[in-house]
């Protein structure tokens, strides 16, 4: 008797008639925002950008990056979107590059959640006193004991507060890490940042490895002061002194996230390229058949193997006796 067989096909029939676990059916699925999305050729036919304003230093290059500041002394540069980010649950992903011929350099750039917008200023580019996020790629150290840079700090800004440059905002640090190997790196340098409105922020960096991510920080919104505006602008800035870098915007890409899932509706308000929204902002997700179907589905699978085994089984063991004889 070929038992084998027989329980090789009892253990598939009862692979088959597993049932799926209700976290399988929850992800977290995402939505492009064009709106705050920025790629090469960058400007549009008549040399803007629909999305976006820039100014100071700044030097747009279609094929290649938007320069926020030349590799020379004394310069800002700026880009800011036109329209706030609405969403409440984001990813922005940039890419870009810090780079310069001098073995001393600096100072950094900086990517800008806040109310205010397209203001030049003495932090890296961008207005002092703040509100909102503000995220440091600081590549000059002044006076912080104890931390190599290349250096990654969030600071969060209430509007009064203002950003401590000779200690490298150390006292207004909200989490930050050390990433050298950040400037002139040998692949394309990129930074994620992802937030869940009440929930979570997190930033990941890739500049060792392409393809390879490094965490930064990852912050829970109940142990952390995280406090982005509902209304806050997308923006980028960089700054040079007595020493300088190229600072090199290559791409942003952002995206709305929202969670789908049997038990959650998930979502996030709207922006304006979003769409199967109701009118509260939740995307709604299509309706999946019903579970109790599917699994009496692969029950009736899982008996109809055992049956078809049986009676194979059976054929066979009537031959073999006839052949006895």
């Amino acid at each position: 008797m070929r038992f084998p067989i027989f329980s090789s096909l009892l253990c598939l029939a009862g692979l088959l008639s597993a049932p799926v676990k209700a976290e399988d059916e929850s992800y977290i699925k995402n939505i492009p925002l064009r709106t705050h999305t920025l790629t090469s050729p960058y400007l549009d036919s008549d040399f803007q950008s629909r999305w976006f304003d820039f100014g100071g230093d700044t030097l747009i290059r279609a094929d290649k990056y938007i320069r926020l500041t030349a590799d020379r002394p004394s310069q800002q540069g700026w880009i800011f979107s036109r329209v706030p980010l609405t969403a409440t649950n984001w990813q922005i992903e940039l890419e870009f590059e810090i780079h310069g011929a001098g073995t001393l350099h600096g100072d950094g750039f900086a990517l800008w959640l806040t109310k205010q917008r397209a203001t030049q200023g003495p932090v890296f580019g961008s207005t002092d006193k703040f509100e909102g996020l503000g995220i440091f790629f600081d590549t000059y150290k002044n006076n912080r004991p104890g931390v190599t840079f290349p250096y990654v700090m969030a600071m969060m800004g209430d509007g009064e507060t203002s950003y401590d440059q000779a200690h490298d905002g150390k006292g207004t640090e909200l989490a930050g890490c050390s990433a050298r190997g950040l400037r002139n790196a040998p692949v394309p340098t990129k930074a994620r940042l992802t937030y869940f409105q009440d929930k979570s922020l997190s930033l990941e960096l890739q500049y060792k490895t392409e393809d390879s991510w490094v965490e930064c920080f990852n912050l829970n919104a109940e142990d952390s002061n995280i406090a982005i505006p509902s209304v806050a602008y997308l923006g980028l800035s960089a700054e040079t002194g007595e020493l300088s870098d190229n600072h090199d915007i290559v791409s942003i890409k952002v995206d709305n996230l929202y969670t789908v899932g049997r038990n959650n509706g998930g979502g996030s308000r709207g922006s304006d390229n979003s769409r199967g929204r109701g009118r509260s902002g939740t995307v709604k997700p299509k309706k999946k058949k019903s579970s109790w179907t599917w699994f009496l589905f692969k029950t009736l699978m899982f008996f109809g193997a055992i049956v078809g085994a049986y009676f194979g089984w059976t054929v066979y063991r009537t031959k073999s006796r006839s052949s006895r004889f």
